[in-house]
């Protein structure tokens, strides 16, 4: 087995080939989900988290791949896309780590304390994201991890108030645990 140069101009691009085939896949699958649903209005809305009920638990998995209109997947893709990148940058096996934890997090969060309704949108692994990146720096104490918790506490700072319950029809629950998700995530894949 070979191990590959970093500096390596093709291993660079190799690598940055996977990410846009990894979060474009994402991204794709949210929006093809959409649409298709677009055909059948509210065929896939049903598969989101529906707090403390047994047909809720299959929402854990799918309801970041789901979203209500157009608007509320337009507002996820980019966050998701910069900061699903962000992760990334370490490596990709670092990013499906994050991405399994924050889901997970999110999801048993809003079905064990979320308010009552259908819980759908990639936001909750959003917030996962922003929490591993911010607080990775606090963990780690690197140079590099430091640098890009300011830069993300720069561009993204303003979701913090997002865990907070100031809007209806929006899952704040969702939001929450998924930072708490990504402070988990940081604290164990931190190395020391």
């Amino acid at each position: 087995m070979t191990r590959r140069n970093p500096n390596d101009p093709s291993a660079i691009a190799s690598e940055f080939k996977s990410h846009v085939v990894i979060l474009g896949g994402l991204v794709g699958l949210m929006w093809f989900i959409h649409i298709a649903d677009s055909f059948l209005p509210g065929t896939a809305s049903v598969y989101g988290i529906i707090p403390r009920t047994s047909l809720g638990v299959r929402g854990i998995f799918f309801s970041p791949f789901l979203h209500g209109s157009y608007q509320h997947l337009v507002s996820n893709t980019i966050p998701f896309l910069m900061l699903g990148w962000f992760v990334m940058l370490r490596s990709v096996k670092e990013f499906f780590a994050v991405s399994a934890i924050v889901l997970l997090a999110s999801g048993i969060g809003v079905w064990l304390f979320g308010s009552p309704g259908i819980h759908i949108g990639a936001s909750g692994v959003i917030f996962g994201y922003f929490g591993f990146l911010l607080s990775r720096a606090y963990f780690e104490r690197s140079a590099l991890s430091i640098a890009l918790s300011l830069t993300v506490g720069l561009f993204y700072g303003s979701l913090i108030w997002g865990v907070l319950p100031n809007q209806m029809r929006i899952s704040w629950e969702g939001h929450l645990f998924g930072l708490i998700g990504g402070i988990l995530a940081a604290k164990w894949l931190s190395r020391k």
